[in-house]
């Protein structure tokens, strides 16, 4: 393969070799390499990162829900939000969500390095988002501002 490139009308060289030697030598293995498929897509490792997201997400709901029935009863404190009982499954959550994307990823084609640093770019801002906007909003149900709501909007928009 050669960095230049010939006009076919003219005869004359139409591209230039603008990078070194020793670079065009790393870009043509780079570039030639074949294709990287694996013997066995992760499908094990994928369904197992989404059996922990579910698990976990289940046990963070009930730990949500009980501490909300503590306030309502026994005007127990909502916050502060990150308790052991609650940071644990919340990270189960997103370590799942990472197994789940990086191993899906994976069976599309996608090195493992590749695809688990997306999966970990995807799901560790998106999980800290969530947390801050559940933070939000219990400090909300906290102090009484809270509004309901209105989930039948797209029900009465017929």
């Amino acid at each position: 393969m050669t960095p230049y490139t010939a006009n076919h009308w003219s005869g004359t060289v139409v591209g230039e070799n603008v990078v070194g030697p020793a670079l065009q030598e790393q870009l043509d293995a780079l570039l030639g390499a074949p294709p990287y498929w694996q013997n066995q897509p992760p499908y094990a490792l994928s369904g197992i990162g989404l059996l922990v997201a579910l698990l976990c997400g289940l046990t963070f709901a009930r730990q949500i829900r009980q501490r909300l029935e503590d306030w309502k009863q026994d005007r127990l404190p909502l916050l502060p939000l990150g308790r052991f009982t609650t940071v644990l499954p919340y990270g189960g959550i997103v370590v799942g969500t990472i197994l789940f994307i990086g191993a899906g990823l994976q069976v599309f084609g996608f090195r493992a390095g590749g695809s688990f640093f997306l999966a970990l770019l995807l799901a560790v801002p998106t999980g800290a988002g969530l947390w801050k906007q559940l933070e939000d909003l219990m400090g909300q149900v906290e102090d009484g501002t809270f509004a309901t709501a209105d989930f039948d909007f797209f029900e009465t928009r017929r």
